[in-house]
């Protein structure tokens, strides 16, 4: 199916198989394992400024070619080449009972400087969940059934006012984009700032470790209420429907601060054995068992020559972690009606293949060393520019 351009009265582009499908699966490895709680109930969020803010930066490499490949291809549509700022750019999950209305994008007096949308869909209604299609009120087409790659876009005004269905399964994931004409909502700007004052004194060496960012962004329940007493932290949650947990090695206990625990060094569990390799925080596990997830085949050359080691849980170490697991889980069954998806074994990644995460390990922090480079080397040029686009660097 080629690009559908609809009615003028209804502004509208839809673009099948816009994004590849390894880019897909890219930005939804950096969602998984960067995350926080959302703006509304049940939906996730991964913001660039965030990503900053947690010591990820070099996650936005990948988002900049998509960017660039969006805008150009709305202003095209739209004519209005060279007008347009990007607002805002974040990957944004829905689970299970997160719907919304008919609204539009600029329906608020705080977004009346969004003049145009972007929807991108990172996975596909049918595999990855079910419910959540998009609908639009008036125009065509009249509903969109995602599918992992394709794109719409439309403005943000009252001739495209919209809704999306319940999520009844999974986990619907997105790349959202709004543009605007208004120079002074240019993200670009605010997020070269904040990438300036991050990396001034680091060195590539030290700024791809994750850091958490406070245990309240990354705290759920159905009341988005930042109540420990019930709810989960996703970042658990999100390795235990997997099929792993977590031992922290240092001492602490179920009584400590939740912010004090999501910076202790972890290990992965898988029943009674423990991977005797210490992550550096609950951040850095989770990027690395997501990575693997995502990578799994491609790791499998990799992992002859990896001597691991798996050590036996004594009984101590056991009632650790269910203490543990009380805090910051809670609740088992509702943590995985929340995050289990349609195909929560794709890859295979539901298992405790303990050479390919260790074999994960060394090809993430390869990954992540090379995407720390590249914002290092185009850092510059953004600056002198305020504006992040795909620098062309000679070899």
């Amino acid at each position: 199916m080629s690009e559908v351009e609809f009615e003028p009265q209804h502004p509208r582009l839809f673009i099948p198989n816009c994004l590849s499908l390894q880019e897909c699966r890219e930005l939804e490895f950096i969602h998984k394992s960067c995350c926080t709680v959302g703006y509304r109930p049940n939906v996730f969020s991964t913001t660039l400024s965030h990503l900053i803010a947690t010591n990820s930066s070099h996650f936005i490499i990948p988002f900049v070619p998509i960017r660039e490949r969006l805008k150009e291809k709305l202003e095209e549509f739209f004519k209005c080449e060279y007008e347009l700022f990007i607002e805002f750019t974040g990957l944004i999950s829905w689970s299970k009972g997160a719907s919304i209305g008919w609204h539009s994008d600029d329906n608020r007096p705080y977004l009346k400087q969004r003049h145009f949308s972007a929807v991108c869909y990172l996975n596909t209604y049918g595999n990855d969940f079910s419910g959540g299609l998009f609908h639009f009120q008036d125009g065509e087409p009249a509903s969109i059934m995602p599918k992992a790659g394709d794109v719409v876009m439309y403005t943000a005004d009252e001739h495209n006012i919209h809704s999306v269905d319940e999520i009844t399964e999974g986990e619907r994931l997105t790349l959202a984009l709004w543009f605007s004409r208004d120079g002074s909502h240019d993200e670009d700007i605010k997020l070269i700032s904040l990438l300036s004052q991050h990396l001034l004194h680091g060195s590539m060496a030290d700024t791809y470790l994750p850091l958490p960012a406070s245990s309240n962004m990354y705290w759920f329940s159905q009341d988005q209420a930042s109540d420990y007493q019930f709810g989960f932290n996703i970042c658990w949650a999100r390795l235990r429907v997997l099929g792993y947990e977590v031992y922290i090695s240092q001492d602490s206990s179920c009584e400590s601060d939740v912010s004090e625990l999501l910076v202790k060094p972890v290990r992965l569990v898988r029943g009674d054995e423990s991977l005797d390799l210490e992550f550096v925080n609950i951040l850095h596990a989770l990027q690395v068992v997501h990575f693997y997830c995502w990578k799994g085949s491609a790791l499998q050359t990799k992992v002859s020559n990896i001597d691991t080691k798996l050590v036996k849980l004594t009984d101590i170490q056991r009632e650790k972690i269910s203490g543990l697991n009380s805090v910051l889980l809670n609740d088992d069954a509702f943590a995985s009606r929340v995050f289990c998806g349609m195909t929560s074994n794709r890859n295979g990644c539901n298992c405790f293949d303990s050479t390919g995460v260790v074999a994960a390990v060394a090809a993430w922090e390869e990954y992540v060393s090379m995407l720390s480079k590249q914002t290092h080397l185009q850092l510059p040029y953004w600056k002198m520019h305020e504006s992040i686009y795909n620098v062309q660097l000679a070899e």
